[in-house]
């Protein structure tokens, strides 16, 4: 059986030969134990897609997006020993098991299943994250299905450590290697069971960058807090705080420097320039004063002085 070594890949092929063209780049990565299963000829003839993620000893991640409908005609012989857990993000998910049952993710949700498929279908703009692993791995009923929210603290965990894998990997040393692949497992248990063990540290990276996914989107949010982000994690304040320390940081220092990158790039962007008040409002500083405090700890200037500095530079940039 051909076989192929574990690393990254990225995917987006176009034009009249796109499924073409992915197919081969897909088989020549992932070799026979995750080959692709026959697709419908209606859905292939209008195949675009993106594809990215990473083979890891008996696993693959895969963050994909489609743009037109896409559905299998059979199922792959070999793949019954596979658990899948698909992520729905946009669009929606379905699939059928051998019997007639179908099971289906509407964007939001996640789906679990282990053993035979007859076939997976994906809806036009449906971008999902898939994670095929050896059944073994994780205790579920052959044929039977599992589902739950996506925004569930075992999934946001599993996805934020394998962001974190996808870009690391291809310079990890072997037991670093090793180190990503047993996590990843251990948060494909904690979504399929429903638990979470917050006190295992191989999770501490991975707790910490869903925490950082969580407050990025949240910056101008007054309630933004590190209390807030442990509640949507599931986690106590405490392991939280010794995630974070981990990585010689705090989940309060992280709020506080990303707060002010983003006062500093509002305060030169676009063709109106945002008085300090406004920035300092914006993104939940007391006022210009504390905002002015802070900006100068960690840029040595005033917010005045930044935008002066930044214009001199931009004037001086301009030709004649």
């Amino acid at each position: 059986m051909r076989d192929t070594m574990d690393g990254t890949f990225s995917m987006s092929p176009s034009g009249g030969n796109a499924f073409s063209e992915f197919a081969r780049e897909w088989s020549s990565r992932m070799g026979d134990r995750f080959a692709l299963p026959p697709y419908n000829p209606a859905t292939v003839s209008g195949f675009r897609a993106r594809s990215r993620g990473f083979r890891l000893r008996g696993m693959v991640f895969n963050d994909f997006e489609n743009a037109a409908a896409l559905r299998t005609v059979g199922p792959r012989v070999g793949a019954e020993d596979h658990l899948r857990l698909w992520i729905v993000h946009r669009g929606g998910w379905r699939f059928g098991v051998p019997g007639g049952a179908e099971h289906s993710a509407p964007a939001g949700s996640f789906l679990v299943q282990a053993g035979q498929l007859s076939y997976f279908a994906a809806l036009p703009r449906t971008s999902a994250q898939v994670l095929v692993l050896p059944a073994a791995e994780i205790s579920l009923p052959r044929g039977t299905a599992a589902a739950g929210s996506a925004d569930a603290a075992g999934v946001r965990l599993l996805t934020a450590h394998a962001t974190m894998v996808s870009r690391l990997l291809d310079d990890l040393e072997p037991a670093g290697v090793d180190a990503a692949r047993e996590t990843l497992a251990e948060l494909a248990r904690a979504v399929v069971h429903g638990g979470l063990d917050d006190v295992e540290p191989r999770l501490a990276a991975a707790l910490a960058q869903a925490a950082r996914d969580i407050a990025d989107r949240r910056l101008t949010d007054p309630a933004l807090s590190p209390a807030t982000l442990a509640r949507q994690l599931h986690v106590s304040v405490r392991t939280l705080q010794r995630a974070f320390a981990a990585e010689g940081q705090t989940p309060s220092a992280y709020i506080r420097a990303r707060r002010l990158d983003e006062a500093r790039r509002a305060l030169v962007a676009g063709p109106r320039r945002t008085t300090v008040t406004e920035v300092a409002a914006r993104w939940q500083f007391a006022d210009s004063g504390h905002l002015t405090r802070a900006f100068r700890e960690r840029y040595g200037q005033t917010p005045t002085d930044y935008v002066a500095t930044t214009a001199e530079r931009t004037d001086g940039a301009r030709p004649l």
